[in-house]
């Protein structure tokens, strides 16, 4: 079959398949892209030709940032349990660099996307052209390689007969629930455009079935007799265990073995809130429940974590001298985390030959149901009316008492995340979607809309500060074009509130962190507050808009919001100082100045000492 190297690329993408557990789904679900003179003669071209020709071809969606396409698809990957994924495609140059940001992110957070920027001339006989890095080292050299760090696997196709291997490789790098993440196809943009006679079975349909690794016998039986030895086991619930579909299992697990749960930013959800062994979230953002069980327990068994500094409280939280970690991850470079005993399984096949293997043994019985009741009863009040301006605590909890079981609630950074975790009751495995591998500024809207994309019958909650919607905001237009409905609240507090409550900790006075005139007098960015209207932008983005000012405003509108059939946004003010989410308890290694002549500074250092004491270097 004769077809350019971009006609054969999009061809190929079209017939991918996944399937775990009898289920199947498109691969690749379909290519988000910005074309440009890298990419809109060769990859444009090849898919307006499959939208002509008909049939199950690779749908094209019209983006408004490349970096926020990229979000998009890994958003999409996350809510399909990484069975599916889009593709994205950009110009040579500054669309190309632009993905740098959201190929980082699919990959920190273990979630598969496919990349397809254009690239420089393979003849070279054009050179220099637009946009050409020209680096005096090689010609080789483009400004795709800076995707190379950021990617599980990279490739550039500087002839045809590349393409086969190449596709082929980056197939099963996405497929792979242990490698997968963002994988690059630089593609020249002479040689998108070249033709080639392509073998009739590249075209053919393919199935890629998703492994369930079980554990090695030795390595369980090492994993068993570390767990029947715990007096005070505690789990740590990860993203693995949603992604695999292992709930259920681990709920099995937990009740049979009367070990409570707690659960990662990723993992939140993988019990419903008031089971009987969900003792909440764990870390910096955690529930004092969830660590005071952490700082005595003997024995941890990670269940699809990788261990984040904000799950260990910087190597802080798990306290007793003699604690030991068993930690079942599809990765074996997770599984190896804190020197553990490496389970490396599927998470729902590893639960299950672990409940096997221990058949008939459980915990020494404790009673943790006072903890959670006193955790609960601080979330309570965080979240219930009071007189002032609203509170970032009272918007979370309200937008939680609107979302029904079905619903998800998206975010990604700021101070809103660690309060979603301490604050956020979860109903539904699905329900909450926040990323914090990356906590990426930018990532909500975007996020919001691959969630929606993936789950059409969902309604979709966008959780975004005002810092994070001017970092990015543009693909409401692209909501607002497909007809897809997502409920966006922004939190505006005029400025970051997170940096700024770190910037107090740290000694540095909350400097740069308010949105304000540069004072006359100080000559700093302390002067009146900016004259910003989010509301007044998001409106003429294509979004509906309403507005807020007290918590009955916020229910009614939420209610409003709801029951509209297009993209609507509720527009809060909060304060952007004041009474936060109930305290952790738990500490983040966040280096404060040895020497410094301000006020605050040697005290922030002091507190910094203290913490750093109880710190681990090594499990």
């Amino acid at each position: 079959m004769r077809l350019t190297v971009a006609q054969a690329t999009v061809a190929f993408l079209a017939r991918q398949y996944t399937e775990r557990d009898g289920v199947r789904r498109r691969l690749i679900a379909g290519c988000f892209g910005i074309f440009g003179h890298g990419n809109v003669a060769g990859l444009g071209q090849a898919l307006r030709q499959a939208a002509e020709d008909g049939g199950d071809s690779l749908r094209y969606y019209q983006c408004r940032n490349e970096q926020a396409m990229v979000h998009t698809a890994a958003a999409y990957a996350r809510m399909t349990d990484r069975m599916s994924t889009f593709a994205c495609t950009t110009s040579i140059g500054p669309g190309a660099t632009n993905l740098v940001t959201g190929a980082a992110l699919a990959t920190i957070n273990r979630l598969p996307v496919l990349l397809l920027p254009g690239d420089i001339f393979a003849t070279r006989v054009a050179n220099p052209v637009l946009q050409e890095l020209e680096d005096p080292r090689s010609y080789d050299v483009s400004v795709n390689d800076t995707l190379r760090p950021v990617s599980r696997y990279w490739d550039r196709i500087n002839r045809p007969e590349q393409l086969p291997s190449a596709l082929l490789a980056a197939m099963r790098v996405l497929t792979d629930p242990a490698e997968t993440g963002a994988v690059t196809l630089a593609m020249p943009q002479d040689v998108q455009a070249e033709a080639y006679d392509w073998p009739d079975e590249l075209f053919a349909e393919r199935v890629w079935h998703i492994p369930r690794p079980v554990p090695e016998p030795a390595a369980l039986d090492r994993a068993v007799a570390v767990l029947r030895s715990a007096r005070r086991p505690l789990i740590v619930a990860g993203g693995g265990v949603t992604y695999s579909g292992a709930n259920e299992a681990l709920a099995r697990f937990a009740q049979a073995t009367r070990v409570p749960v707690a659960e990662t930013q990723a993992g939140k959800g993988a019990l419903p809130h008031g089971h009987p062994c969900a003792v909440g979230p764990i870390g910096v953002t955690g529930s004092t429940a969830a660590n005071t069980l952490a700082a005595e327990a003997d024995v941890v068994l990670g269940v699809g974590t990788r261990y984040s500094d904000f799950t260990t409280a910087s190597r802080t939280l798990f306290a007793d001298p003699g604690v030991r970690f068993v930690n079942l991850n599809v990765a074996a470079f997770d599984a190896a985390k804190l020197s553990g005993v490496m389970l490396v399984a599927d998470a729902r096949a590893g639960l299950e030959a672990l409940h096997r293997a221990l058949d008939g043994w459980a915990a020494p019985e404790r009673d943790w149901t006072d903890l959670v009741a006193r955790w609960d009863a601080a979330v309570d009040a965080a979240r219930a009316p009071a007189p002032g301006p609203l509170t970032q605590s009272q918007v979370i909890g309200a937008v939680n008492d609107a979302a029904r079981p079905g619903d998800v609630v998206v975010c990604a950074a700021g101070s809103m995340p660690g309060d979603l975790h301490k604050l956020w009751r979860s109903t539904d495995p699905k329900q909450y979607h926040v990323e914090y591998g990356y906590s990426c500024m930018g990532y909500e809207i975007a996020g919001g809309l691959g969630v929606k994309l993936a789950a059409p019958e969902r309604e979709v909650f966008v959780l975004v500060g005002d810092g994070s919607y001017l970092m990015m905001a543009q693909e409401l237009v692209t909501a607002v074009a497909e007809g897809v409905k997502l409920i966006v609240v922004i939190v505006d507090n005029g400025g970051f509130a997170s940096i700024g409550g770190l910037s107090e900790q740290v000694g540095a006075a909350r400097f740069g962190t308010a949105y304000r005139f540069r004072s006359p007098e100080s000559g700093l960015l302390d002067g009146d507050p900016l004259p910003v209207d989010l509301a007044a932008n998001a409106a003429s983005l294509g979004a509906q808009v309403l507005h807020a000012e007290s918590l009955d405003d916020l229910r009614a509108a939420l209610t409003k919001a709801r029951a509209a059939s297009a993209t609507t946004v509720v527009h809060v003010r909060t304060k952007l100082t004041g009474p936060g989410a109930p305290e952790s308890g738990a500490w983040w290694d966040v280096p404060v100045a040895a020497v410094a002549s301000t006020v605050e500074g040697p005290a922030a250092r002091r507190a910094y000492e203290a913490g750093k004491a109880a710190q681990r270097g090594y499990w």
